[in-house]
């Protein structure tokens, strides 16, 4: 019979999606308010996202139900929150991504870096990131993180097994040398009981000897072998970060921006978000390759260089090398729907830089834009993109088939397209598109509650503090949080507080909520924190300690770095400096 306490355990969602809402109703029933409905709403999501008692996309709807049931916002207006700008944005780089996937480019990519790099501990260490980094900048972490895993995991069990292999005829040598210096020593003058013992003592020494160096190199294995899995799905996570598609919290950045202050300018666009957080990105990855090298490869520099390698040594890696080698080898050359994927994604990255650099007029600018008014957003140029995918043929040429014939003539087939819905419709994860609508309808309630007027006023005291030391507290809370509740819940949940908190103290919104969404994609110390950190536990080669002890260290060197970013080259970049007239909602701040 199993325990009340399993029964509890096993039910415990069904529990939770019960008790949430009936703990916390005395709020809107003792404060009958727009502001306590709208806080109870919030409140609500905030908990099912930690807690995952019903899935993240559900819980994203809820604004749909309660905003017109507590005559927050009607129906109509909740509901166009769930199909913005920053969504079509979020779809149209998706899509790029898939046709990627699709046509193993990326592993292309990937596998030709690491020839670059070369297979010497600490350069395997950086290709693995480098690739992985560049990678997740444009597909999914997760996609990355999967497709990066196996291969280094073959790299490493090739350079495990020639290892062994070097050593072995060593050790047999030295085995063959001590048997001679026996059988001499056997037949000198002297006690054979006192020889015999001798020599049985010496096997005995020769076969610890060797049972020790076989440990030495199982633990060495396992050692780099942590710190490479570690290596990848850290690197997803900081390379997610430089671009605008890279990560969804970039994305419910923007659109917050958009929604909470109309009259921003398009501030955060694909050209200025790139010129802030790919610095930030290479210093934070530099600073990760040295920490797992010191904490995996030890403080022996030269070694994990290779500079100090032996013959043996430099045939091992050759035998890894030519391993990657052989796996670039398999792809075989590039195919026109390999080089025509690749000259789209040329041109979608080109189109986005150029569509509003800043510093000159951009072609949008140019050719579209009218009155101050963006009618071309970086979303257009990812959907006219997304379009072309569907439109071009995957081959040049035309295939006949034999079969089916009618009437005696050959069934002509054309070449598929580049994209097809079917791979779409599988490797597309709608519910993010859901879970960015629900954020958006949050903002929106909040503001049309005026609940986020509320708490401004409620955090004005905060002005006393100086604003760095603010925007170091904010990070490291968002850093925290989001080893408990997915970067997505975190960003959603954090920015229109943030906001709220920056107009109320006076201080440039971007200047809390930039730190704060990157600080979201600091999920480096669980396993649960993000998908890259549970695909690299589920290999069995890491305990929850090993990811706690490097993710506590990076978590710190994370924050720190995004602080620095903020307060200098992002200073000049956003004029964090000064209180923007468009932040200025209420008219209370000079």
């Amino acid at each position: 019979m199993p325990s009340f306490l399993q029964i509890i355990l096993a039910c415990k969602k069904y529990l939770l999606v019960v008790l949430i809402p009936l703990l916390f109703l005395p709020l809107p029933l003792a404060i009958p308010t727009k502001e306590a409905q709208c806080g109870y709403v919030i409140i609500v999501m905030a908990l099912f996202w930690c807690t995952e008692a019903i899935p993240l996309a559900v819980t994203a709807l809820l604004p749909v139900l309660f905003f017109p049931l507590m005559n927050i916002m009607d129906s109509t207006t909740v509901c166009q929150e769930y199909l913005k700008d920053s969504n079509m944005l979020f779809i149209g780089g998706l899509l790029m991504a898939i046709a990627i996937e699709n046509w193993q480019l990326h592993k292309r990519v990937a596998l030709q870096v690491l020839l670059i790099t070369g297979v010497r501990p600490a350069l395997l260490l950086m290709g693995f990131m480098c690739v992985t980094a560049f990678l997740s900048m444009w597909i999914s972490n997760t996609a990355t993180t999967a497709m990066m895993v196996p291969i280094a995991q073959a790299v490493l069990e090739q350079l495990h097994k020639s290892e062994v292999g070097s050593n072995s005829p060593g050790e047999t040598s030295e085995n063959i040398n001590k048997a001679f210096e026996l059988q001499e020593e056997s037949t000198k003058p002297g006690s054979s009981k006192e020889t015999e013992g001798k020599g049985n003592s010496y096997a005995l020494a020769v076969e610890e000897d060797r049972k020790r160096n076989e440990n030495l190199l199982e633990e060495k294995h396992k050692k780099f072998s942590k710190g490479m899995s570690l290596c990848i799905c850290y690197s997803s996570s900081i390379g997610g970060i430089a671009t605008l598609t890279g990560t969804t919290p970039n994305l419910i950045l923007q659109g917050q921006v958009n929604e909470l202050f109309p009259k921003n300018g398009n501030i955060v666009n694909f050209a200025s978000w790139f010129s802030f957080a790919f610095p930030t990105m290479i210093l934070l990855l530099a600073l990760t390759w040295i920490w797992l090298q010191i904490l995996y490869l030890g403080f022996n520099f030269r070694e994990n260089f290779g500079c100090a390698a032996n013959a043996s040594a430099k045939a091992k890696e050759q035998q890894a090398y030519d391993i990657i080698k052989e796996e670039r080898k398999k792809l075989g050359s590039m195919k026109f729907a390999e080089i025509a994927v690749l000259v789209l994604f040329v041109l979608l990255v080109v189109l986005w830089f150029t569509r509003d650099p800043g510093f000159i007029p951009g072609w949008a600018t140019v050719l579209f834009n009218k009155n101050d008014t963006s009618y071309v957003t970086d979303a257009t140029v990812a959907i006219f993109i997304s379009i072309l995918l569907f439109i071009i043929p995957s081959d040049m040429s035309i295939s006949f088939r034999d079969e089916d014939i009618t009437g005696g003539k050959p069934k002509i087939q054309a070449p598929p397209a580049l994209l097809n819905w079917k791979v779409v419709h599988q490797k597309m994860p709608w519910n993010i598109v859901f879970l960015l609508g629900g954020g958006f309808a949050l903002a929106k309630g909040s503001e049309e509650s005026r609940l986020s007027l509320w708490l401004g006023s409620k955090l004005s005291p905060l002005q006393q503090i100086p604003h760095p030391a603010v925007a170091l507290l904010l990070s490291l809370f968002a850093a925290t949080f989001t080893e408990c509740a997915s970067n997505v819940a975190t960003t959603t949940l954090l920015l229109p507080i943030l906001a709220s908190l920056a107009e109320a103290i006076c201080l440039n919104p971007l200047y809390v909520m930039l730190p704060c969404t990157l600080s979201a994609s600091l999920a480096f110390m669980l396993p649960v924190a993000t998908p890259p950190n549970a695909i690299v536990f589920s290999y069995g080669q890491l305990k929850v300690i090993d990811m706690a002890k490097s993710g506590f260290v990076l978590n710190i060197l994370g924050v720190l770095t995004i602080n620095l970013a903020i307060n200098t080259w992002a200073s000049s970049l956003f004029q964090l400096q000064t209180f923007p007239s468009w932040a200025n909602r209420t008219g209370t701040c000079p």
